[in-house]
């Protein structure tokens, strides 16, 4: 029964991280953030990525905590979120199979021509890292956790998917050196393939109890 316990435990954790991850994508954010940086000191764009870390980190704990009780004041179903997160997401994977940055996300940073020092609550913080995909798949995750336990493992999957995306942020140049163009495209594809799948899943995962629902077929 532990054993049992231990490996549904791992397998959420496994699911919360990678879908998080490939949200997120460190690899796609990374030349973003030497785009921003550019113009900056090594410490000053640290300075810049810790506070943007740190800000969406609290953001999505936030959403984690309180969104279930957000949508159930606006009397939003989580089945809903579910259909249109995974339409989110696979509009996301799609964009990472053709390697290339979320359109959402290069809107907000092509216009920062006039950015003021302090970038990294807008646009790096929300919605560069914080965006629509991350935001829901927290709620969505939260409300899947059956225990406090699971719940607990997805705060932690949170807070390292934060510090791994910061490490990446201040090591933007290493990476996107080591990667190479080449390099940077083949990871962004197999994290747009990881996300449709994983959209497909969240997508019939809510549809398949509104109709259910709709049609009064009851749960075998």
């Amino acid at each position: 029964m532990g054993a049992l316990l231990m490996h549904d435990l791992w397998e959420f954790a496994l699911l919360c991280f990678t879908s998080l991850f490939v949200m997120i994508n460190p690899f796609g954010v990374a030349p973003v953030f030497q785009s921003m940086t550019t113009n900056m000191s090594h410490q000053q764009a640290r300075q810049v990525a810790l506070k943007a870390s740190l800000t969406a980190f609290v953001i999505l704990v936030i959403f984690a905590i309180l969104g279930k009780f957000i949508f159930d004041f606006f009397s939003v179903s989580v089945n809903s979120l579910r259909v249109v997160g995974g339409v989110i997401f696979f509009m996301l994977g799609y964009e990472l199979l053709q390697a290339k940055i979320s359109r959402m996300k290069t809107d907000q940073v092509d216009d920062i021509e006039g950015y003021s020092n302090d970038i990294a609550i807008t646009p790096l913080a929300i919605p560069v890292l914080c965006g629509p995909g991350a935001i829901a798949n927290v709620i969505i995750f939260m409300h899947d956790g059956e225990t406090l336990l699971q719940k607990l493992v997805l705060l932690s999957v949170i807070a390292v998917v934060i510090t791994i995306n910061y490490a990446g942020l201040i090591g933007a140049n290493r990476l996107l050196r080591f990667l190479g163009d080449s390099g940077n495209k083949v990871m962004m594809r197999i994290m747009g393939l990881i996300v449709m799948v994983i959209a497909v899943e969240f997508f019939f995962s809510g549809l398949t109890p509104i109709v259910r629902d709709m049609l009064k077929i009851p749960v075998s």
